[in-house]
């Protein structure tokens, strides 16, 4: 049987070549060679995004995305985290089993409070229901980036925790980490994140691209700019950006000019493959996805809570 791989990506903003290189892009590429299960992670979105119509603009926009490149429904259980309850009342009981200091030594919440943005119950307790979300499906394997290791941490110790304390339930997962994987840069050269407002859309138009790209933060000592070579990687091998950058060094508009129009050659396929699925074919998606999350997530819930006492 073929393992069991759970991902996420958050509805909380426009898409954007972070999101495609750090997450779309090694799902569609491996999604097949498992049990898949693909979550929009609306409930998590919540604790940066607070505009419903835009939430649901968002929502339909990643699994619009994921469709647009090539992953099929029919090989994966895509759905909407809210509609299946389960993973917020698994989280609860993760709450009442770990520590407010285990919680203090997350780095997603200390760097995002660092960059200002509120400190809320429901950020600081992210990683329990992440953690929910992840062991609901028996997960074995989880794909994140270097930097996320710590999420797949909090699970196993939320899964040893309740197997201590109630008997053998849950099974702890194991990080993939994505080697490859480069962290892309936004514009001002930090890692590409809506958080940040620094991003450069997926599947903006070919104006929007452009702006992004020539609002990127060079340094203005060196021959080449590095945040812009640093993103230029990720859509032509080094050797082919040789002489291009040798040729231009310090001219920083011609080169980002480059860099927009390689994007955009990039982009506009998947954008136009996008634009033909429609909301409808998104709702269907999700209603399909919902049956099968649910089915697994009411029998893995109806065993804890006969395990915790709450079911008589």
């Amino acid at each position: 049987m073929k393992k069991r791989l759970f991902t996420g990506l958050q509805p909380s903003g426009q898409l954007h070549l972070g999101n495609y290189f750090g997450a779309l892009k090694p799902f569609a590429d491996t999604y097949q060679e498992y049990e898949s299960f693909l979550m929009v992670a609306d409930y998590h979105s919540l604790t940066s995004l607070k505009n419903p119509t835009e939430l649901r603009a968002n929502v339909v926009e990643v699994v619009r995305a994921y469709l647009a490149l090539g992953v099929e429904p029919s090989k994966a259980v895509i759905f909407k985290q809210s509609d299946v309850q389960e993973h917020t009342e698994l989280a609860w009981i993760f709450e009442t089993l770990v520590t407010v200091p285990f919680l203090m030594q997350a780095h997603a919440y200390k760097d995002k409070v660092a960059k200002g943005i509120e400190p809320t119950a429901g950020l600081f307790n992210y990683p329990m229901l992440m953690a929910a979300d992840i062991l609901l499906y028996d997960t074995d394997v989880v794909p994140v980036g270097g930097d996320q290791r710590q999420h797949v941490e909090y699970a196993r110790e939320a899964a040893n925790k309740f197997n201590l304390s109630f008997g053998q339930t849950f099974t702890e997962p194991t990080e993939k980490i994505l080697e490859n994987v480069a962290i892309v840069p936004g514009v001002d050269g930090q890692k590409m994140s809506k958080s940040y407002k620094n991003t450069i859309p997926l599947f903006g138009f070919k104006e929007e691209i452009t702006a992004a790209v020539m609002s990127i933060v060079t340094d203005s000592s060196g021959e080449r700019p590095e945040n812009v070579y640093a993103i230029h990687k990720l859509f032509k091998s080094e050797t082919e950006l040789a002489s291009l950058y040798e040729n231009n060094r310090g001219n920083y508009k011609v080169l980002k000019e480059a860099l927009a129009e390689d994007i955009e050659a990039f982009v506009a396929p998947k954008r136009n493959k996008r634009e033909s699925i429609s909301v409808e074919d998104v709702k269907r998606v999700l209603a399909e996805g919902r049956e099968k999350a649910h089915t697994i997530a009411a029998s893995k819930m109806a065993d804890v809570r006969q395990k915790i006492g709450v079911s008589l």
